[in-house]
């Protein structure tokens, strides 16, 4: 027979784990459904969060998942391919096996598609970085790249500048009459050094960055350098359900309520399921409130039908 919980929660990150830790307390069968693939696996620590600063992404996760097998909460390696909905949602795993849960969570989180430039993807999350605040103060005081993917980056380049003062902005494809003069202005009031010309590799000695190679052959001594990777927000799910999007500019994400609630009855969303910006704190408050809604939502539910009969 098909196996029945109150939650099927998909997605075993920081917010998946956190709404099912609070399901779990208040007593509701749970399953986490987790396909191993964090957005920050690639970083050896994080930082931000308060009381875990520091601590390995791993780590992390692996003391998430020892919390919520206190309280029963079941947690499979494995994915989810579809879910149907009718009375109740029906989830069907990769791995052939299809569950029945009255409420999801959907925590997929999005992937990070890094710019093209030889020797970025093997060195991402060491010293290529895309965010100041998760590893700013780990790198600062040393030589910043920034490696533009659209006028946009000047952003990025304006705030590096925080963690340090020696910071050089690669236009790689962007073409300078393509910047404004307020951004020209910004950068040079912050000490920016504007670098046009395509970039071609990394420069890695001893297994450590140390310069930026231009495709004309120029080489600019650097230590570490910033990216901004295109977010791919993991939606496939709520699509499938009929959740409505909105358009950002990193990416189209579910329209929710301030507890996570989609325009699916029954379907909340956390994580960088909603949005580019969701770190990992905000990971874990966002699955709490999502966790804490349901809890409301299913004992509401419950009293209304014992009404009725």
């Amino acid at each position: 027979m098909t196996e029945r919980y109150a939650v099927v929660v998909v997605g075993g990150g920081t917010a998946g784990l956190s709404a099912a830790l609070v399901l779990g307390r208040a007593r509701h069968r749970t399953l986490v459904v987790d396909a191993g693939e964090p957005r920050n696996a690639p970083a050896a620590h994080m930082q931000g969060y308060l009381s875990r600063d520091g601590m390995p992404p791993a780590e992390f996760l692996a003391a998430g998942r020892e919390e919520i097998a206190r309280y029963g909460v079941e947690l499979v390696r494995d994915r989810v391919v579809e879910v149907d909905k009718s009375e109740d949602f029906a989830v069907v795993l990769a791995g052939g096996r299809t569950v029945r849960a009255r409420r999801l969570v959907i925590a997929t989180g999005l992937k990070d598609e890094l710019p093209a430039v030889p020797g970025v993807a093997e060195r991402f999350g060491r010293d290529v970085l895309h965010c100041p605040f998760c590893h700013g103060w780990e790198v600062r005081d040393q030589p910043f790249g920034v490696l533009a993917s659209s006028p946009a980056s000047v952003h990025q380049a304006l705030i590096v500048s925080q963690w340090s003062k020696d910071v050089r902005f690669f236009l790689h494809t962007v073409a300078e009459e393509e910047l404004s003069d307020q951004d020209l202005r910004r950068l040079a009031a912050a000490g920016v050094d504007v670098v046009p010309g395509e970039v071609a590799g990394l420069v890695v000695e001893d297994d450590r960055l140390t310069g930026v190679r231009l495709a004309d052959g120029t080489t600019h001594g650097r230590s570490v350098l910033f990216v901004a990777p295109r977010p791919v927000p993991q939606t496939g799910l709520l699509e499938r359900l009929g959740a409505e999007l909105h358009e950002t500019p990193f990416g189209a994400y579910p329209v929710v309520d301030p507890t996570g609630l989609t325009t699916v009855p029954g379907v909340w969303a956390a994580g960088n399921a909603i949005g580019f910006a969701e770190q990992v704190v905000h990971a874990a408050s966002g699955g709490y409130r999502a966790a804490a809604a349901i809890v409301g939502d299913l004992l509401m539910s419950d009293l209304d039908a014992a009404v009725q009969e």
